[in-house]
């Protein structure tokens, strides 16, 4: 562990940190296991130009919270590489498996899909090191960014957090921030509830109509390899004004900290269920929190992915995946409103204490964790 990575430890981790450099191939990269007490770690690979040691480490700690709140026997790690996502995929093939031979003795880390890779990368990783989820279905996977894991989880959580937002799904009005596939399939499973999606946006710009958009049509797009402000429709914004359109839901379902104290005050959204991990900064939450805003913590609702990960590393099917997505967010959500309700607290702060309960009471079981 490095000087530096000193000052993000507590009680609960992390366990360790590898830096990992192979100047030959350009791979950088970061690892952190945060906490093993309940069992081994599963988190995301991410490929972004940007990413950071403190990113690594936040979102190493929310995959413990996430999997500790879901009641998964696995802990939290995370791992960063720095890089372009859209790098050539020899290239990208090349520097996937050389991160994987890096982790290769790290044994209480799974790794899995997140921004910047996918099933055919997690499949690169099994055949170097033997473990990983997320796989294709030809290896007996359960392609969670296919089936649309994680969007489904977000419309369970929406549906129990409805009413303590005083919304009606059908006729709600959605924007997105994030169109990848998370936000796609959280598109879908909201039209499918009635819901109207008003607004999406992806790196290239923000598209909006009131009166709706044609989901279908953009995700057809984004399949084309285009962008969401080709949509021959609707009105196109910068990048991040989807933050401030006027809406009932907002799904940050795209980097960190999309809402922060920058722009938190240009949220109009009355209900906030967060597809990304960190996708709005604790101090905007506070914010949110001060003026009623139901703000869903991260590791509560977007906790479909690592759900569904669980299942496939344990040799579960599909339809188990889901049936277990629905069961544990569904609970999850209802436990955290009622937590709050009953104390004053806020979500946050009652999701933390549900998830940290959870991980102090499996390292009393461990001689160290």
């Amino acid at each position: 562990m490095t000087v530096d990575s000193f000052r993000f430890c507590d009680e609960l981790g992390p366990k360790g940190v590898l830096h990992i450099y192979e100047p030959r191939i350009g791979l950088k990269a970061i690892l952190v296991v945060d906490n093993v007490a309940a069992g081994p770690s599963i988190g995301g690979v991410r490929i972004a130009p940007d990413v950071s040691l403190e990113e690594c480490f936040r979102l190493a700690r929310a995959m413990t919270l996430k999997n500790a709140a879901a009641g998964l026997a696995h802990g939290g790690g995370k791992a960063v590489i720095f890089g372009d996502p859209a790098m050539d995929a020899a290239e990208k093939e090349q520097v996937i498996r050389a991160f994987a031979a890096a982790v290769s003795d790290v044994h209480d880390f799974i790794p899995g899909p997140d921004m910047g890779t996918n099933e055919t990368a997690m499949a690169w990783v099994n055949d170097e090191i033997g473990r990983s989820v997320g796989l294709p279905r030809e290896l007996g996977g359960i392609p969670l960014d296919k089936i649309g894991a994680t969007g489904f989880g977000l419309a369970v959580a929406a549906d129990v957090a409805k009413s303590e937002a005083r919304l009606v799904l059908d006729g709600a009005r959605v924007a997105v921030q994030g169109f990848g596939s998370v936000g796609m399939h959280a598109s879908r499973r909201f039209v499918e509830r009635g819901a109207v999606v008003v607004a999406v946006a992806d790196s290239s710009g923000t598209v909006t109509d009131p009166a709706g958009l044609a989901v279908e049509d953009l995700i057809e797009l984004k399949a084309q390899g285009r962008h969401v402000v080709d949509y021959p429709g609707g009105r196109k914004l910068g990048r991040d004004a989807v933050i401030g359109i006027d809406c009932d839901i907002l799904i940050p379902a795209a980097r960190p900290d999309a809402v922060h104290m920058g722009n938190v005050d240009s949220v109009k959204a009355t209900l906030i269920v967060q597809g990304a991990n960190i996708g709005v900064s604790e101090d905007a939450e506070q914010v949110l929190h001060g003026r009623g805003v139901i703000c869903l913590p991260d590791f509560i609702s977007n906790a479909g992915g690592v759900i569904c990960a669980a299942v496939e590393y344990h040799d579960g099917t599909q339809s188990q995946a889901f049936a277990a997505i629905g069961e544990k967010i569904s609970a999850n959500t209802a436990e955290v409103l009622h937590r709050a309700r009953e104390t004053g607290c806020s979500l946050r702060a009652a999701a933390v204490a549900l998830a940290t309960d959870r991980v102090r009471a499996a390292m009393q079981t461990r001689r160290w964790a």
